[in-house]
């Protein structure tokens, strides 16, 4: 019998919102190349103002600075997605265990990131 495996549903990292999704999830633009899956932890390029993976050790383009939660996932591999839906300010709880992080970042980093949103008003537990 085949083995099925389920991804992470939209949103399904989220524990708690204090004011409901409206408030604390804004559509953005995904740059060309991401292919991101929910609850991926996102930065924001500063020339552009498009979203990609948070990376700690990327480029210093906005990137190594935690700008929130991918609500669901996007392939934005053939070009910028103008959709994307991302948790960006709190007051929210999410399940840091839904996180899904870029290929390399290490469990300090990852404290970082958590901190990073905790500062948004997100407290990933």
């Amino acid at each position: 019998m085949a083995t099925l495996t389920e991804g992470m549903h939209e949103g399904e990292f989220i524990g708690q919102l204090a004011m409901g999704i409206g408030y604390h999830v804004d559509q953005v633009t995904v740059l060309s190349g991401q292919n991101l899956v929910a609850g991926a932890v996102v930065g924001k390029v500063t020339a552009s103002g498009k979203y990609v993976a948070y990376d700690n050790a990327g480029t210093d383009d906005g990137r190594r600075a935690v700008a929130g939660i991918l609500v669901a996932a996007v392939d934005a591999s053939g070009g910028d997605v103008t959709t994307g839906r991302v948790l960006l300010r709190g007051p929210a709880i999410v399940n840091k265990n839904d996180l899904t992080w870029a290929a390399g970042i290490d469990a300090g980093e990852q404290a970082t990131a958590i901190a990073a949103l905790m500062a948004l008003g997100i407290k990933a537990v």
